[in-house]
C-alpha cells in the first residue's frame, strides 16, 4: 500500500487529471466549489487510507487525485490573468531591465555577443538579427535561444560552486540553501516565470531542501513531485508545449540515459571517448523523448541535433559562465578588457560553429 501511495502514483494520477480536464469545458463558479468539496473528502482520510493493506484503498487515493486533477485544470481558466504584483516582482522586474541595460553597454567587439547575451541572460531576443536566429534554427539550436531550464541550470552550477567556499558546517548548509534557492527564484521571476524555469526552479528547491535534510535525492521522484507542484499551481502550464517538452526531456534524462550511459564501459583511467558518448546518450535520450511531440506540432526534426548538442552545448556553457563573470565584474566596474574580448571570442566561435551545422 505504500508502494502505491508514493508521490509518483499520486503525481502521475493528478496529471492524468489535469490532461482530462483540460479537454472539457469549465462549469460555473457555485458548482465548481460544490464539486470541490464533495470531491476532496477522501483527501482528509488520506492517513487512514494509507494505513489500509487492502486495494481499494489505493484506487480511492488515486481516484481522488485524478478527480482533483480534472477540477483544476476545469477551472483555471477562472484565475487565468490574476497574477500578485507584488513588490518582489517589481523588484525582480527593475532588475531585469538593469541588467539589461548593463549588458548593452558592455563594449563588446561583435556586434552579435551583446544580443546573444541578452537573450541567454534575460530571455530578451528583441535584438536579435535575423540571420542569427535563422542560423539557431537551421542548425536545430533553437533550444539554447529559448530561456529554459538549460540557462537556470547552468547559473544554478554557478552559485553552487561559488558558495562552496562557505563551508559544510550545518550553518553554512543553511546559509548555501538560502542563497542558492533565493537566487535561483530571483531569476525565474526576472525571466518572466516561463514554464520551463519554474521547472527548472522547482527541481533545484527540491534538490536543495534534500540535501540539506540530508535525504537521498531519487531524481524520478523529484520530476513527479515538481510536476505535481507546478500543475497545482498553475493547470493552465499543461496546454504550454515548452512545459510538455520540458518535462519529456528531463523524463528522457531520468529514464533513458543511464540506461545509454551504461553501453560504454567504466575505465579506472580518465577516458575522453566516454565522456562523449555520455554527451550524445544525455542528447539521444532527450530526443527520443522529446521528438515525437516536436514532430506533431512543428513538423520538423533536427537531423543534425547530436552534432549540435555535442558541440554547441559545451560552448553555450562556457560562453554564459564567462558572460556571468563579465557582467558582474562590469557592474563593479572592475571587469578587464581581456575577459570582455575573451567572452566575445567565445560567442563568436558558437556562431561560427552553428552556421557550419546550418550549412550542411
Amino acid at each position: 500500500m505504500i508502494e502505491a501511495g508514493r508521490i509518483e502514483t499520486l503525481s502521475l494520477s493528478f496529471t492524468a487529471g489535469v490532461i482530462l480536464g483540460s479537454m472539457l469545458p469549465g462549469g460555473s463558479p457555485a458548482l465548481a466549489m460544490c464539486t470541490l468539496l464533495a470531491l476532496s473528502l477522501p483527501c482528509f482520510l488520506y492517513p487512514q487510507l494509507l494505513r489500509l493493506e487492502q486495494r481499494p484503498g489505493v484506487t480511492i487515493i488515486t481516484a481522488t487525485f485524478l478527480i482533483l486533477g480534472m477540477f483544476c485544470a476545469i477551472n483555471a481558466d477562472m484565475t487565468d490573468g490574476l497574477r500578485l504584483h507584488s513588490s518582489v516582482q517589481v523588484w525582480a522586474d527593475n532588475a531585469a531591465g538593469s541588467l539589461r541595460a548593463l549588458i548593452r553597454r558592455i563594449p563588446f567587439p561583435g556586434e552579435a555577443t551583446s544580443p546573444l547575451l541578452l537573450a541567454l541572460l534575460t530571455g530578451d531576443k528583441s535584438a536579435l538579427p535575423p540571420e542569427t536566429v535563422a542560423v539557431f534554427r537551421q542548425s536545430g539550436a533553437s533550444h539554447i535561444l529559448a530561456l529554459s531550464g538549460l540557462h537556470i541550470g547552468i547559473i544554478y552550477l554557478i552559485f553552487d560552486r561559488l558558495t562552496r567556499i562557505i563551508g559544510r558546517s550545518p550553518v553554512a548548509r543553511t546559509v548555501r540553501f538560502v542563497l542558492i534557492v533565493a537566487g535561483a527564484g530571483f531569476f525565474t521571476l526576472m525571466t518572466g516565470c516561463g514554464p520551463s524555469i519554474v521547472r527548472a526552479f522547482l527541481f533545484i528547491t527540491i534538490n536543495e531542501t534534500m540535501r540539506l535534510l540530508g535525504r537521498p535525492v531519487k531524481p524520478v521522484r523529484v520530476l513527479c513531485l515538481a510536476l505535481l507542484l507546478q500543475l497545482v499551481l498553475e493547470p493552465s502550464a499543461i496546454r504550454s508545449v515548452g512545459f510538455q517538452l520540458s518535462y519529456l526531456a528531463m523524463a528522457g534524462i531520468f529514464l533513458l540515459f543511464p540506461v545509454l550511459e551504461k553501453w560504454y564501459p567504466e575505465s579506472s583511467k580518465y577516458d575522453p571517448f566516454r565522456k562523449i558518448w555520455s554527451m550524445a546518450a544525455l542528447s539521444i535520450s532527450c530526443q527520443i523523448f522529446t521528438g515525437p511531440l516536436a514532430w506533431l506540432r512543428f513538423h520538423s526534426f533536427p537531423r543534425y541535433f547530436l552534432l549540435t548538442n555535442l558541440m554547441a552545448l559545451p560552448l553555450t556553457t562556457t560562453l554564459m559562465t564567462s558572460a556571468v563573470i563579465t557582467v558582474s565584474l562590469s557592474a563593479a566596474g572592475l571587469c578587464p578588457a581581456v575577459l570582455i574580448k575573451t567572452t566575445d571570442g567565445i560567442c563568436r566561435l558558437l556562431l561560427w560553429v552553428l552556421e557550419i551545422i546550418a550549412s550542411m
